[in-house]
């Protein structure tokens, strides 16, 4: 682990085109020891010890940072440009009051559609919705 910066957990969907492509390009360009890159969407297993359902974490990009606290959708994202070269400016615009609730707004409309999109995030939701048989025996 780097001494000078906290480690970073990152829970991004890695069967999604699209975040896969840009959580790629920040593993290229990011330095080692900042970031845990973790695939929920091939091994949601770390969601599990901080309560948090497959379904959840694939609908918006979640970052817990080195003091715990959670981070998700726009504000995961600046928390991840804070930490990258030449995106550092961005994440200081996109940070100021006003410019983060329109970027807040924007992330979510597109997280959404595009979790109503993908396949294997609408089976995701119905294993997490599905609710056990009374009928059944554990």
């Amino acid at each position: 682990m780097n001494d000078e910066m906290p480690m970073i957990d990152v829970f991004y969907d890695g069967k999604c085109g699209l975040c896969n492509k840009e959580i790629s390009y920040y593993r290229r360009i990011a330095k080692d020891g900042v970031f845990n890159w973790l695939d929920i969407a091939t091994d949601p297993t770390p969601l599990k010890a901080h309560n948090l359902s497959q379904s959840e974490a694939l609908r918006r990009l979640h970052v817990r940072d080195a003091k715990g606290q959670w981070h998700i959708g726009a504000d995961a994202f600046i928390i991840i440009w804070r930490q990258l070269s030449y995106w550092k400016m961005l994440a200081g615009v996109v940070a100021l009051p006003g410019i983060r609730q329109m970027a807040k707004w924007g992330y979510n409309r597109l997280a959404n559609y595009r979790f109503s999109r993908l396949s294997h995030c609408q089976i995701a939701l119905q294993h997490d919705t599905a609710k056990p048989d009374p009928n059944q025996q554990a």
